[in-house]
């Protein structure tokens, strides 16, 4: 017999999407104090996701550098594979240890990684650095999501993780804008020396920061103790590994070597059992695993991921290739083919913020995610189409479609889950979405890169005949007005364009698939529901704990309530295993 909110909530017990009534007090801090975790937080994730793409206007520099086009690819994929291959672990940590040394020990780990690209002196040493900032990165945006639930009320947190979102992209959109900068007017060192002092002065804010129940942890050392069971480090060995050889086939296949060759298919077979391995191992592992199957399967979780893997996908990929269009076919500088992506940075901000207000005025999340994954599927397919000679209107018009589809698009799914994930499963379900996004990147980067790269070595054989394609392709990006003129230089600009615009197409489709994923989601509304006495937050004691900036229209909200269909009985007994488990946590 199916089970419902309704009956639930009718027999007395708390719906799966209803926080109890003394959730509220869970949130003493007044709003100063609130501002003054918001702040450091949302620029660490600035910080982060700046560094996923400020790379981009700074590629065809660094590969005239070190002569090294064909590993353009690498320069995004490392940073993505070392994220996606610790990520799943992450969530374990927040759960088990302190919540705010796990955030600066992974920052901190970013920030070497960042000190090693800088100093690179090899195209092969700043791969090294990229995958280890991608590594400190694996925990920051999970880290910075669960400390803003934890500080902000259910009511404010579809505005506050709207603005975080929101400034993420924007580090994300003016990545290449401010590597442009620094690559013109100093050195391209700089896109990555640039974290060390602002990183610090982060560090420094959060260390002398309270943050809500970041102690409330077992002790360490009884943690350390069961490592091996509690974090789930078997199942840890065996994802990283997973990802790993996938990312490696996808960058070696159609480059180094050719996709039907002993090794890559090696790697993608390697690669499939033990992923295969680690979901036996995780099925086996119940609500204790890494990634808890019954979390996954939740319609809320599994959307929300599928949603996140393919916005960044196509985001990153637009990030790395149309700065590379910018200054090879339309010959522009590093600093104003950043300048030139003003139109989806601007966009993408706007919308974000303004997705997130309105959720938070009107409860409902599904229509931004409609609307904003058609204009960006739209926007992405228009990039297609893109020649040495699109007309500025042209692409100034598809860029602001673009950027207000993902505005409206990658924040939602972060401002869903705290309404519909009991909160000690919070940080394991940021987890999984944030390790899919980034996988997602790490995905349609490198399958980006061999479509690339084997397209102009293809076209340039085929269409430029006199010129030898290897002598282009070593020249690197920046220098190809260098290595031929005239006729010859025009077909070339061609090659590259077309090149360009097959990654596109082939992005494209990904992205249309992905899109209707988001369309099973359920709709949902978050309305703030106030309780009437009864000793609850209402009550005229629970009022006088409650921060007045928490309070609405003199009134104490004690809980948000989402549910307005019929959830599944899967839904109400996950809710009774998560509350289990928090009593089994609490005794390790």
């Amino acid at each position: 017999m199916t089970t419902t909110s309704m009956d639930v909530e009718k027999e007395g017990s708390p719906s799966p999407a209803a926080p109890s009534p003394e959730k509220d007090e869970e949130y003493p801090l007044s709003l100063p104090q609130v501002l003054s975790i918001i702040f450091p937080v949302t620029l660490a994730y600035f910080l982060l996701m700046l560094d996923t793409s400020i790379v981009s206007t700074a590629v065809p520099e660094i590969t005239s550098q070190f002569n090294s086009l064909l590993d353009v690819g690498w320069y995004g994929s490392a940073y993505q594979l070392g994220y996606s291959a610790v990520q799943p672990l992450t969530g374990r940590l927040y759960t088990y240890f302190n919540t705010k040394w796990v955030f600066l020990t992974f920052f901190g780990i970013f920030e070497l990684g960042s000190a090693l690209c800088g100093a690179a002196q090899s195209s092969t040493m700043l791969i090294v650095g990229r995958a280890v900032a991608g590594l400190g990165a694996s925990g920051l945006m999970n880290g910075a999501l669960t400390i803003l639930s934890a500080c902000v009320p259910p009511h404010r947190q579809p505005l506050v993780m709207g603005l975080n979102i929101s400034f993420g992209q924007l580090g994300v959109a003016c990545g290449p804008l401010v590597g442009g900068a620094f690559t013109e007017k100093v050195s391209w060192r700089w896109c990555f020396y640039i974290n060390l002092p602002v990183g610090g002065a982060v560090a420094i804010l959060l260390f002398f920061l309270r943050i809500p129940g970041a102690g409330n942890k077992p002790p360490p050392r009884e943690v350390l103790r069961t490592a091996v069971r509690s974090l789930d480090l078997m199942g840890f060995c065996l994802i990283a590994p997973s990802v790993v050889m996938l990312m490696l086939a996808l960058e070696w296949g159609g480059n180094q070597y050719a996709w039907d060759s002993s090794r890559v298919i090696g790697l993608f077979v390697g690669s499939g059992v033990v992923f295969i391995v680690f979901l036996a191992w995780e099925y086996t592992r119940g609500e204790e695993a890494m990634i808890p199957l019954p979390l996954l399967r939740t319609r809320i979780i599994w959307s929300a991921a599928g949603t996140m893997f393919f916005v960044c996908g196509v985001l990153f990929t637009v990030n790395y290739y149309l700065p590379l269009y910018f200054q090879v076919v339309k010959d522009d500088s590093a600093l104003m083919s950043g300048v030139h992506l003003l139109p989806t940075i601007i966009a993408q901000v706007v919308l974000a913020l303004t997705a997130g207000a309105l959720v938070q005025r009107f409860g409902f999340y599904l229509p931004s995610i409609v609307i904003g994954t058609c204009l960006a599927t739209a926007a992405y397919g228009l990039f297609s189409t893109f020649s040495p000679s699109t007309a500025v209107r042209d692409w100034i018009g598809y860029q602001i479609l673009f950027g207000a589809g993902c505005g409206m698009t990658s924040s939602m799914p972060f401002i869903a889950i705290p309404h519909r994930v009991p909160k000690p499963k919070i940080p394991t379900a940021m987890a999984i979405v944030v390790f899919f996004q980034f996988l997602g990147g790490a995905i349609f980067l490198s399958a980006a890169e061999t479509i690339f790269s084997n397209t102009l070595r293809d076209q340039l054989e085929d269409h430029v005949p006199g010129v030898n394609a290897a002598v282009i392709i070593a020249a690197g990006a920046r220098s190809v007005r260098k290595v031929v003129a005239g006729a010859q230089l025009e077909d070339v600009l061609k090659a590259y364009s077309t090149a360009i615009d097959r990654v596109i197409v082939g992005e494209s489709a990904r992205r249309s698939t992905g899109g209707s994923g988001s369309l099973r989601r359920e709709e949902e509304q978050m309305k703030e529901v106030a309780v009437d006495g009864g000793g609850g937050l209402g009550s005229e004691e629970a009022e006088q704990t409650v921060p007045a900036w928490q309070k609405e229209s003199g009134r104490a909200v004690s809980r948000t309530t989402l549910e307005q269909r019929v959830v599944s009985s899967e839904m109400v007994q996950s809710e009774t295993v998560y509350m289990e488990t928090k009593s089994e946590t609490r005794q390790l």
